[in-house]
């Protein structure tokens, strides 16, 4: 029989302070009984001898002081866990939200799990195909990596977020593939495109979702990506799947833990953010990745919205330090109307060379990779060169470099929301881009490479 305290003493925005308690721990889950019979949900925060700091799962509207009573439950946040959530779709607190029945669990897990010990860890070096070729081609996904997307708001990263669940597969292994997207704070329209999105094409039947929309509480946006990635462990290390872990907007989520972080009056950080963002963050983060032993694998591709498109923005520039490297979505090449307008240049990939090569890709992809970075890197010069001193000003190499830069954006990088390209088309394009060039230009190329694969 639990225990039920009838000494709540104060009631602050999310905060709820209860004194005269006994062995309640940090992270505990616990129930709020109202004066009415309603049930509401809360989470320990902090624990001070006989006195606890809970923060409420739901709005602290209703709850009268004197007459509302509390029990610990002597477990914190677990989320139930079968093959059955494939194919399902939970709120933020792992509740079905898609009218299904609810999952008979295998087992309970807790959601906060633990970071991957970086001694068992096995290092990522299988390609991942997203079909996208300004990915596959330039910045190259490897299974077990941490590649997020920083966008701005108004650039498409749904779209471009439901085309890699939709097309990611590991190439030359039989073993099951699925994606587990979690979504945060996000609006009832994209809520609903993506739901719709995965139904229409079927994404759904390999796929588990978690909708955290914006108008639900904070608390509930903290929970939500540890649930996804609760849910992709089990999948990974219980069932030997290879999981794809898609979490949009990392931005909201940060956001939420800074409006948790001000109800409890805490000395804020850069940006009134708190000062633990970075811990916090990689605590998310690191439990992605491939271990000694297993066969399964978590992949996580992580999208946040810079806010006014500000790399250095706390978020994206502590997420950076954490993660593999980035795609960065360009304004400039969303104006043109390049989808999806992927920013080749400063976007990185740090473990793109594990993934690529013979047996991989194909052989001459390191070489065609490093090239299409540096013509392309020297036809925006020469565009540059021509808006200040004039087109006359160029060189006639200058000026095929520039028609090299416009090809390339408007048939490399442009590809649309519904194409899926191989690898093997994504290389032999790269290829037809770049015999805008004369053979002798391609200096990073190997001369085998271009007798066998250069256009004739």
């Amino acid at each position: 029989m639990l225990k039920e305290y009838r000494t709540i003493t104060e009631v602050a925005g999310p905060l709820m302070l209860v004194q005269k308690v006994e062995n309640v721990k940090y992270e505990e889950l616990g129930e709020i009984e109202l004066a009415n019979g309603e049930i509401r949900y809360c989470k320990v925060l902090e624990v001070d001898r006989d006195k606890v700091l809970v923060q409420l799962f739901e709005s602290s509207a209703g709850i009268n002081v004197a007459e509302s009573k509390v029990r610990f439950l002597g477990r914190g946040l677990e989320l139930p866990v079968s093959e059955d959530i494939l194919g399902r779709v939970f709120n933020g607190m792992g509740e079905p939200i898609d009218g299904g029945p609810n999952i008979i669990p295998e087992m309970r897990l807790d959601i906060n799990g633990s970071p991957i010990n970086p001694a068992a860890r096995d290092y990522p070096s299988e390609f991942i195909q997203t079909g996208i070729s300004a990915i596959d081609g330039l910045n190259t996904l490897v299974r077990g990596q941490k590649l997020p997307i920083f966008s701005g708001s108004g650039l498409p990263h749904a779209e471009l977020a439901a085309q890699i669940a939709r097309q990611a597969k590991v190439l030359g292994t039989e073993s099951k593939f699925a994606v587990v997207f979690g979504a945060m704070g996000i609006t009832f329209e994209e809520a609903d495109f993506f739901i719709t999105d995965f139904k229409k094409t079927g994404a759904i039947d390999r796929a588990v979702m978690f909708i955290n929309l914006a108008n639900d509480p904070a608390i509930e946006r903290i929970a939500t990506p540890r649930m996804a990635l609760t849910a992709a462990e089990y999948l990974a290390f219980e069932k030997d799947m290879h999981v794809l872990v898609i979490l949009t907007d990392i931005t909201n989520y940060a956001e939420a833990l800074r409006e948790v972080s001000a109800a409890r009056k805490e000395v804020p950080g850069r940006r009134g953010y708190p000062g633990y963002l970075y811990t916090d963050l990689a605590t998310i983060y690191e439990r992605a990745g491939r271990k000694k032993d297993k066969k399964g694998s978590i992949t996580l591709i992580p999208i946040l919205t810079m806010p006014e498109d500000d790399k250095t923005h706390p978020i994206p520039d502590l997420t950076g330090y954490i993660t593999e490297g980035q795609i960065i979505l360009g304004r400039e090449l969303h104006r043109k109307g390049i989808q999806p307008p992927i920013d080749v240049l400063p976007s990185l990939s740090r473990l793109k060379d594990k993934g690529i090569g013979k047996g991989k890709t194909r052989e001459d992809h390191a070489d065609t990779m490093n090239q299409l970075f540096a013509a392309y890197a020297r036809g925006k010069e020469a565009k540059e060169l021509a808006v200040i001193l004039g087109e006359a000003a160029l060189t006639d190499m200058d000026k095929l470099y520039a028609e090299f830069a416009d090809v390339f954006e408007r048939e490399y990088v442009h590809q649309g929301f519904n194409v899926e390209r191989t690898i093997e088309e994504t290389l032999n394009l790269g290829w037809k881009v770049l015999s805008i060039l004369p053979a002798s230009e391609l200096k990073r190329i190997r001369d085998e490479y271009i007798e066998k694969y250069y256009p004739k």
